[in-house]
């Protein structure tokens, strides 16, 4: 900080807060201009330097909700704002995420410098904002959209003068401000290039975000050097087909002189001295290699052409499916779907994923499927029933224990489920049942990246994708004080609703893949009064009733049997199946409606055979042509 009138830096500072304190904003010279103007706004909002606003801090569904709107941005920040962490370890810092408004999002590394009252302030839900906390990193950069650095009494309230905190903006591939990255520790530990390493992180952030969002669009990445192309400095651009300019970073804007009101206006040849053709035809003949271009100020660029895939007008070449776990589990249904697609995105990488669903929906075959589908594939699975296990012995299960830590203890301790994932991924099956005091321990594990054993000893570095679930609505009971929301928002990276069976559309798919599964090569299949009234139950237990009925259907067929009737059922399910609750049919449609989709299949399947459709429906020929009939216009 630059000193007014010769003065040493330190004395500088405080003569500019005895004038603060005195009802005076300090004259040009004493602090930065950026304090000076976030002092003066900081007045103008009503605060004094021993009194902040009135700062809210959000409640459980006020966050999540908050965090839900910046989804994007915490997911893509994550990975980011770990790196930094390891970079930082040991330094007695933390490593902030706010939002556009202040908000923390989400938070990770030492808060042992700071007092109870202080670390709440530093935990999701707590607003920096300046009209709340006066000067301050987050609230100044936000004020200011550009990187700041607030270190011990430059803050505006004297209770936050022990700080040294340092963030930068982070904006969205159109230029909307999206939140603020953070490093904030205790002043002592002020590090000179804590700045530096901020500013590349937001930029970081900055570009996965924007590939994220231009994944499938033309785009070119520049600098004036090439051998800045690919590095954290490059600018990126994302083009529409026409040529318009969609999306740039922070970087492509400055060089190029852009601002967020020329997204989806200019076109690239209003910027650049090249035409579009000429652009594609380098990226599709010399993908990889560098073009030379000039920026309107006569800047020369290098560019590199990332062009999408051209589309074929026609026949085009089939598309490999995929033939992982995960694309297993396809049977059709589109919600599924979606959720099988967003889980193979974040398969591999350090973004822990949580399931929700009801009880037999699938949860850990879904979990297993994710984990035979990544990177880690060959390292263990181990799944864990938070609900199964005793609460005197989930902790040991999990963590380990030395050797003789309690009574009955194996005499050469445990390593625990924790350890025993390492290289691999960890399933926490219903972790809403998880007793808050081990709540509290595994947090600290996914923090520290270690476990300590119970009863003591080294700690032992750990890692491993972890993947949780739960049939229980957790900021239900995180409002009702059973569950940690700092857990809950560690937990939740990507989380996913696994949809009941009534509400799948892909019923018919599953079974006969059931079936197959149970007996392979064997033909089997429903009648099709068992299909129509299957279709119209609600299926309480899903899919793990479900195959429980086909097992025991399988066990009861005669020799040479290859349908599925009443006789072949459990007594419980055929007296539900027919006397449904009123009220529970699933979607998709009555069971008349059923019935005749499942016909007209069976005739399309034979070529319009009625007698062979009628076989293999297991009904007569006649009530196949009565309820075609039926349908008849």
């Amino acid at each position: 900080m630059d000193s007014a009138k010769g003065q040493p830096p330190g004395q500088a500072l405080r003569h500019a807060r005895h004038l603060l304190e005195c009802g005076q904003i300090p004259p040009a010279g004493l602090v930065s201009s950026i304090v000076t103007q976030s002092w003066r706004r900081s007045v103008g909002a009503g605060l004094t330097p021993w009194r902040g606003g009135d700062s809210p801090h959000l409640s459980a569904p006020q966050l999540s909700h908050a965090i839900e709107r910046r989804r994007e941005l915490v997911t893509r920040a994550r990975p980011v704002m770990e790196y930094l962490q390891a970079q930082t370890r040991g330094s007695g810092s933390m490593v902030i995420l706010a939002d556009d408004q202040g908000v923390v999002l989400d938070a990770l590394g030492d808060a042992e410098f700071l007092t109870r009252a202080e670390r709440v302030a530093l935990t999701p839900g707590a607003s920096w904002h300046e009209s709340h906390r006066g000067t301050n990193a987050i609230g100044t950069a936000l004020a200011e959209a550009a990187p700041v650095s607030v270190h011990g009494g430059e803050h505006f309230l004297e209770h936050n003068g022990f700080l040294t905190c340092t963030a930068a903006p982070v904006a969205g591939p159109d230029g909307r401000l999206l939140g603020v990255l953070d490093i904030s520790g205790h002043r002592r530990g002020r590090h000179p290039h804590t700045a530096g390493l901020v500013s590349a992180a937001a930029h970081m952030i900055e570009n996965r975000l924007f590939d994220a969002r231009h994944e499938c669009t033309l785009r070119l990445r520049l600098h004036p050097q090439p051998d800045g192309i690919g590095t954290v400095a490059e600018g990126l651009l994302a083009l529409a087909e026409d040529g318009r300019i969609i999306g740039a970073n922070r970087a492509a804007s400055a060089l190029l002189g852009l601002t967020p009101t020329d997204l989806g206006r200019l076109r690239l040849e209003d910027r650049l001295c090249l035409p579009l053709d000429q652009i594609l035809d380098w990226g599709h003949s010399r993908p990889g290699a560098p073009l030379m271009a000039n920026s309107p100020h006569g800047q020369r660029l290098f560019l590199r052409v990332e062009a999408p895939p051209r589309r074929p007008v026609a026949h085009p070449a089939p598309v490999t499916p995929q033939t992982d776990a995960l694309a297993a589990l396809d049977s059709g249904d589109d919600s599924l779907r979606q959720a099988i697609s967003r889980a193979r995105k974040v398969a591999g990488k350090a973004i822990a994923l949580l399931l929700h669903g009801e009880s037999g929906v699938g949860k850990e075959v879904f979990a297993h499927a994710v984990h035979a589908s990544g990177p880690r594939a060959h390292g263990p699975f181990i799944a864990v029933n938070c609900a199964a296990l005793p609460e005197h012995l989930i902790e040991a299960e999990l963590f380990g224990y030395a050797p003789g830590a309690f009574t009955g203890a194996r005499r050469d301790g445990c390593a625990g489920r924790i350890r025993q994932a390492q290289g691999g991924t960890l399933f926490l099956d219903e972790i809403g049942d998880m007793p808050l005091a081990l709540q509290t321990r595994l947090l600290r594990v996914l923090q520290d990246h270690q476990v300590v054993p119970l009863g003591g000893g080294k700690p032992v570095q750990v890692d491993f994708t972890l993947i949780t679930a739960t049939h229980q609505p957790l900021k239900q009971a995180i409002a009702a004080g059973r569950f940690r929301a700092d857990l809950y928002y560690r937990i939740n990276g990507l989380s996913l609703n696994l949809p009941p069976l009534r509400q799948r559309g892909d019923l018919q798919h599953l079974v006969a893949r059931i079936l197959d599964d149970l007996e392979p090569g064997g033909g089997l299949a429903l009648s099709a009064q068992v299909a129509a009234a299957f279709a119209g139950y609600a299926w309480p237990g899903n899919i793990r009733q479900l195959a429980n009925a086909l097992r025991t259907a399988c066990a009861l067929l005669e020799p040479g049997e290859n349908r599925i009737r009443w006789q072949h059922l459990p007594d419980d399910l055929i007296d539900d199946l027919r006397h449904p609750v009123p009220g529970t049919a699933p979607q998709g449609g009555s069971l008349r409606t059923v019935s005749e989709t499942l016909m007209e299949q069976a005739v399309e399947a034979c070529g319009g055979n009625m007698s062979q459709a009628a076989k293999q429906l297991g009904i007569s020929r006649n009530t196949l042509y009565r309820h075609l009939r039926r349908e008849s216009p």
